[in-house]
């Protein structure tokens, strides 16, 4: 059956994949986003649509008779120019300009890119799973956390709407560490290091999803009959230290009392953006259990966390 499907962030690292995707597979495709690159895909209409702008928002719903979303517009890495004010006014303002047009409009089904940073970095993440979160556990993302925060708000909502609204059908993907041939982030400048940052005592592992398989859930997503809450990640994870010996190099272990006072000089002298209270993403961070993804959306990812790694270690040459 063929879907109008309109992706929000249509020109961003995932919706490029994502829009091509699905009009390969013969659905319609509308790509919303601030700008565009290049001349659009066979079967996909360009849009420019600011999802900050609650008119610009319901233009594009209006004009078009929107089968399922795939919400996918948010602030992952922050430019220089950008600050809280517009991060909020991305990640949790427009989405809720969208899931209200969604509203007005009888979209059936919203397929939503949450994250893990949703439940938090918390030092009890998983406890009554040896340490692994599944999507039962809370969604409890750190104030401090902007990206994490506004993550919690935005399942706030979502969990709100499932309630008032179920005629919406909702997927929440809740997406692990994503890695891909071109990826370069702040999160993989991590891995570039001579030696890799840790805190003393915290293992910290990292699960990891390349990015064809977050693409290959989303497709299922919204396609699919099923409903609910997924985590999105490779089978497995790796410590600091598997990741550093899969480099050939080493770590350097700080205790957490220390490393806040080094990120708090840093941002007072301007050389860091980061501050004492990023020292939690070091520490804590969630671990995600992918059973849910693969017995209940029914996507087996075709990379485990180490696969995933091994590909992006090889991409990047290192």
């Amino acid at each position: 059956m063929s879907l109008t499907v309109l992706v929000t962030g249509g020109s961003g690292f995932l919706g490029t994949s994502v829009v091509r995707g699905l009009a390969r597979r013969g659905h319609a495709v509308l790509s919303a986003d601030l700008r565009h690159r290049g001349e659009a895909p066979a079967g996909v209409e360009q849009l420019t649509m600011d999802v900050t702008d609650a008119d610009a928002v319901e233009a594009a719903f209006a004009h078009h008779d929107v089968d399922v979303v795939v919400h996918l517009a948010s602030i992952v890495t922050p430019g220089q120019d950008s600050d809280v004010d517009l991060e909020y006014a991305v990640d949790v303002t427009g989405t809720r300009h969208v899931l209200d047009a969604c509203l007005r409009h009888g979209v059936r089904r919203v397929v939503v890119s949450s994250s893990g940073a949703a439940y938090g970095y918390h030092p009890d993440n998983g406890a009554a799973h040896g340490g692994w979160l599944t999507e039962d556990d809370p969604v409890r993302g750190n104030h401090e956390f902007v990206y994490s925060r506004h993550k919690r708000l935005v399942e706030e909502m979502l969990a709100e709407l499932r309630t008032t609204h179920p005629e919406l059908e909702q997927v929440v993907l809740r997406i692990g560490t994503i890695l891909g041939e071109s990826v370069d982030n702040q999160i993989t400048a991590l891995f570039e290091k001579q030696r890799l940052l840790k805190i003393r005592g915290a293992e910290s592992p990292f699960v990891f999803i390349w990015d064809t398989d977050v693409v290959g859930a989303i497709e299922r997503a919204v396609t699919g009959e099923v409903t609910g809450i997924f985590n999105v990640a490779g089978d497995g994870a790796l410590t600091i230290d598997e990741i550093a010996a899969r480099l050939g190099r080493g770590t350097i272990a700080v205790p957490e009392p220390l490393m806040k006072v080094v990120l708090g000089v840093g941002r007072r002298l301007g050389v860091s953006r980061y501050g004492p209270e990023q020292t939690v993403f070091l520490a804590h961070r969630p671990v995600l259990d992918n059973t849910r993804l693969r017995t209940v959306l029914g996507y087996v990812p075709e990379k485990s966390s180490a696969e995933a790694f091994d590909a992006w270690r090889v991409a990047r040459g290192l």
